[in-house]
């Protein structure tokens, strides 16, 4: 299961909406080991495209640096869909190179950049398997 603060929750919706009809993407690091999603990390997809997204190589460097400087990783990698459900394409499993991460999928195919409904969705890919997991939203972590 993926519990998310419900701010992280909208940053990542709001991001999916600024950047409609182009695909979306970023990471929200943590603590190393810790499976808790702190630090939102929006990227630019750097394909500029409605059907495909790429981090930029120079910054996915930067980023993993950074990543290495705090002792985080990527405990979720998100991406949107503009014209589809939110759910992995092919391609999306192919390049899931994170087994510890969730892969957080929004569509904004029906609301595109407005208000509206939008899927939310969070799935654990490893070794090509694809499986969803429930989506906790919270206000705060508890500790």
């Amino acid at each position: 299961m993926l519990t998310i603060t419900r701010e992280l929750h909208d940053a990542i919706l709001a991001h999916a909406r600024r950047d409609h009809p182009d695909e979306a993407c970023g990471i929200i690091a943590g603590p190393a080991g810790s499976d808790r999603p702190e630090r939102f990390v929006p990227m630019l997809n750097a394909a500029r495209s409605p059907t495909f997204y790429e981090f930029d190589s120079g910054d996915l460097l930067r980023l993993y640096r950074d990543l290495d400087d705090r002792d985080e990783e990527p405990v979720v990698i998100y991406h949107s869909h503009t014209a589809t459900e939110a759910y992995p394409s092919r391609t999306d499993i192919s390049y899931a190179g994170e087994p510890g991460a969730h892969y957080v999928l929004v569509s904004t195919a029906e609301c595109g950049n407005d208000e509206g409904p939008f899927s939310f969705r969070s799935f654990r890919i490893v070794d090509g398997e694809v499986t969803e997991e429930e989506v906790r939203i919270v206000d705060t972590y508890g500790d």
